[in-house]
């Protein structure tokens, strides 16, 4: 039996959800149960701005070799951007 794991981060970006285009202010981040995916548990992001209430909401749900490979390739492209110099270096 797993129990939910949640962290909550702010984010700073754009979703699209069923309004059009929003201003992301947070994700929520999961490890339970997912409502549509076929695991019997997923790794669960939630990109939202609650001032907007539930329509500013974007939802996805993993498995967690999903979930570590979509990992890999975004700091894989973070670093290639950098490298390129197309963002500050971090450090």
């Amino acid at each position: 039996m797993c129990t939910m794991i949640t962290q909550k981060v702010k984010v700073d970006g754009s979703g699209k959800g069923q309004q059009g285009w929003f201003q992301l202010q947070q994700a929520n981040v999961s490890y339970d149960h997912p409502f549509d995916a076929p695991f019997e548990h997923s790794l669960n992001i939630d990109f939202v701005n609650e001032a907007h209430g539930p329509s500013a909401r974007v939802a996805v749900e993993l498995s967690h070799a999903a979930a570590r490979e979509l990992e890999r390739t975004i700091l894989a492209v973070l670093d290639e951007a950098e490298a390129g110099g197309h963002l500050p270096k971090q450090g």
